[in-house]
């Protein structure tokens, strides 16, 4: 191990000092973190994270995100800061940066954790294992969670996420050797980005401490009925965790998450049977949606074509002609005449977040009764998520939109998911104040009243509030007919290739070399 040194640095590289750059991506935090202990354990640590404006120009980005971010980047230069040397910020392309700094200093190598990002993020990780290689500057990269690189097979995955689980975590260094010299630099606004406005007044607060106290809160009492109350939005902001833009952005490991969770379950077990309530069916259901978070994951890092192309290819003439802006329109500007449909839309646009069925309600119907191709809808709603985390979204999406060929046909009901997750449509008149005054027999199906209820309603259905943008129930049939055509036949048997490489399973891994 080489001796930790101080770097005096006056414009130029100083000689035999070997400093180890940090990069940080979607990890913004300093616990649990490898790259970072490796790093320190080297020699002075010089930790980046760079603002790139070509990241902001992609169509699945938005200014919530970068605000989440910004709140983040600011708790970890405090918390680098703390250890003896801060963040170090700054904006461009990547590979511009980086040759900046090697030109000042004698980079050793370059540490970072496995990103499971979209297209243009895999394509900005090749320029710089390019730019590193030529330079003889090498790259170290850790694995964050349990997704696995170069994996030919799901063959024994659940064990190996379980490894990565109970594995101890990266303890913070203890202190940092500061390398001087260098300016820490501004943290970009949204406009510095040229990022557009995008109002989101309700937003989770980003940051490793906002994380920890969800964290604490739902392990100690908003999560006891997380079970049974994480189906409808008028329980689920809080009953839910909340941490997903915290594993999003990395503020938190979800092998914190896992072991906290696990924690908490082994002391519920040594409670009195009378004390321990219903939190063993939430902390269950807990921990199966956090092994879902990887799972999903592993599916974007196996197959990264999925962010643009069908997983079965039997569905690319399903949907590819045709598309009805008018319709997706009305579906994005909450004006499908659906109220619970617009009303989760309004929820998601002014908070950030949705529960996870209503997510897939959004997409399913989009996809079922609108008959839209998922591409374009699933990039809406990542700007939309706070928690935007393309390895989960883009599956999730195909998911919710039929095209895996491995996954049951959810067609969700608007008007049922309407009757069973807002029963008393509190949810709906909360989001939707044009329907506040409606009686509670129409708040489902306000289309329904007659012209007499809605002028004493203040609600005339065309003025007031849209009509349906589709007939529901006929739209329903034909999805449901057109896509029972893809299970038969060759696509059945491809949709047995794609199980066997994407389905979850126990047996022995292998990991193409």
């Amino acid at each position: 191990m080489q001796p930790l040194v101080r770097v005096t640095v006056k414009g130029s590289v100083v000689d035999n000092t070997h400093v180890q750059l940090v990069w940080f991506k979607r990890d913004l935090r300093v616990v649990d973190h490898a790259p970072l202990r490796q790093a320190a354990e080297r020699g002075p640590v010089l930790p980046l994270y760079v603002a790139e404006p070509g990241l902001w120009e992609q169509p699945d980005t938005a200014a919530r995100h970068w605000a989440f971010i910004v709140e983040s980047l600011l708790e970890l230069r405090q918390a680098l800061a703390a250890l003896g040397q801060p963040l170090v910020v700054r904006v461009g392309e990547i590979t511009r940066v980086l040759q900046d700094l090697q030109q000042r200093f004698a980079i050793d190598a370059v540490w970072s954790h496995e990103e499971t990002g979209d297209n243009w993020a895999y394509q900005r990780d090749e320029r710089v294992r390019d730019f590193l290689k030529t330079r003889a500057i090498a790259l170290h990269e850790l694995p964050q969670n349990g997704v696995v690189r170069r994996l030919a097979c799901r063959d024994g995955w659940s064990r190996r996420w379980e490894s990565h689980m109970t594995a101890q975590q990266a303890v913070a260094p203890e202190r940092l050797v500061p390398v001087e010299g260098i300016e820490a630099g501004d943290i970009p606004t949204a406009a510095d980005l040229g990022i557009k406005p995008d109002p989101c007044p309700h937003r989770q607060r980003g940051g490793r401490n906002s994380a920890l106290e969800r964290l604490e809160s739902f392990l100690a009492s908003r999560g006891e009925a997380y079970h049974a109350e994480m189906s409808s939005p008028v329980t689920a902001y809080d009953s839910c965790s909340r941490l997903s833009p915290h594993l999003a952005y990395g503020t938190l490991s979800i092998r914190e998450v896992v072991q906290a969770n696990r924690s908490r379950r082994a002391e519920v077990k040594a409670q009195p049977a009378a004390d321990r309530g219903t939190w063993a069916k939430a902390l269950a259901a807990f921990e199966g949606r956090l092994h879902w978070h990887c799972h999903f994951m592993q599916k974007l890092e196996s197959e990264p074509r999925i962010e643009f192309e069908n997983l079965h290819r039997a569905c690319d003439n399903l949907r590819e002609g045709g598309f009805d802006t008018d319709k997706f329109d009305a579906w994005c500007g909450a004006a499908t005449g659906f109220p619970f449909v617009d009303a989760c839309m309004r929820a998601l646009e002014a908070t950030g977040w949705i529960n996870f069925r209503m997510r897939a309600m959004l997409m399913s119907f989009a996809s079922y009764h609108l008959w839209l191709h998922w591409r374009q809808p699933a990039v809406f709603l990542a700007r939309r998520f706070t928690d935007y985390e393309p390895g989960i979204h883009y599956a999730q999406s195909q998911m919710q939109a039929g095209t895996t060929g491995i996954n049951t046909f959810r067609i969700y009901n608007p008007v049922k998911q309407s009757q069973d997750q807002d029963p008393a449509g509190c949810f709906i008149r909360q989001w939707l104040p044009q329907l506040a005054r409606l009686p509670d027999r129409w708040i489902h199906t306000p289309w329904e009243m007659d012209r007499r209820t809605q002028r004493m309603s203040r609600c005339v259905i065309g003025d007031d509030y849209p009509p349906p943008v589709v007939d529901h129930v006929a739209a329903a049939k034909a999805a449901r007919q057109q896509m029972g055509a893809l299970r038969r036949g060759a696509a059945r048997a491809e949709g047995q290739k794609i199980l066997q490489r994407h389905g979850s399973r126990k047996g022995r891994l292998r990991v193409r070399t």
